[in-house]
């Protein structure tokens, strides 16, 4: 019986990102991670060194990547250069066709505020949308500046789609959340009674003040201190 072959799970973009570095031209360590920051990846790709070695030991044991050769320059240390491997290309070619075909799941932490946005009175959270919109309006004109900086020097629009991308969703955002903060004035969201009387029923009683030594905490009548 042939031996079963468990695939390891494609959950690092880093990883993909060495693999799609590896395609090109050999690399060292260093290098990728000063290639991956001069095209200024690193916006779209977590990047550690202390994870990137991570990730290669990882490539390297799964048969992906594989040391070429070692390289000392004076005094510095080795740098091992890595290339990419049949199986490695062949993994970095699914892995990218899977990524663009098939919508991920994520879990956005705005996304997690949103699902639990009656935990905040609607004042408040519309009051708290306002103050996104204007940072995401801040957001979007750098990254246009970005953008705009990239056609100047010539870079062909291939090379920064993922920047435009990320302003495309910077955009939508600002509209939805201008949306949604009309609803929460407007009636809710179809909820605005009930919300607002959520809210006073559980608005907490003050508690005392213990900052200052001289106003003790109250305390009933005939109750007893410890010797």
């Amino acid at each position: 019986m042939p031996p079963i072959i468990i695939r390891p799970k494609r959950s690092n973009p880093l990883a993909l990102a060495v693999l799609a570095l590896l395609f090109e031209r050999p690399m060292h360590p260093y290098e990728m991670a000063a290639t991956l920051k001069e095209r200024h990846k690193e916006d779209s790709i977590k990047l550690r060194y202390g994870s990137l070695y991570t990730v290669i030991d990882i490539l390297v044991r799964e048969g992906h990547i594989t040391p070429r050769e070692t390289l000392r320059d004076g005094r510095r240390p080795e740098r091992t250069v890595y290339e990419l491997t049949p199986a490695g290309n062949v993994e970095m070619r699914e892995w990218m066709r899977s990524l663009l075909t098939t919508p991920v799941k994520e879990y956005p932490q705005f996304e997690a505020a949103l699902s639990l946005l009656a935990a905040l009175p609607p004042k408040e959270a519309g009051q708290l949308l306002q103050k996104r919109i204007v940072t995401l309006q801040e957001q979007a004109e750098s990254t246009r500046a970005t953008l705009t900086v990239a056609q100047h020097h010539g870079l062909p629009a291939l090379f920064s789609v993922e920047t435009a991308y990320h302003l495309k969703l910077i955009e939508a955002e600002i509209e939805f959340v201008h949306e949604l903060v009309a609803q929460i004035a407007h009636d809710g969201c179809g909820w605005l009674p009930q919300w607002k009387r959520f809210h006073k029923e559980r608005a907490a009683p003050h508690a005392p003040d213990l900052s200052d030594p001289a106003k003790p905490p109250h305390r009933k009548s005939g109750s007893k201190t410890g010797s």
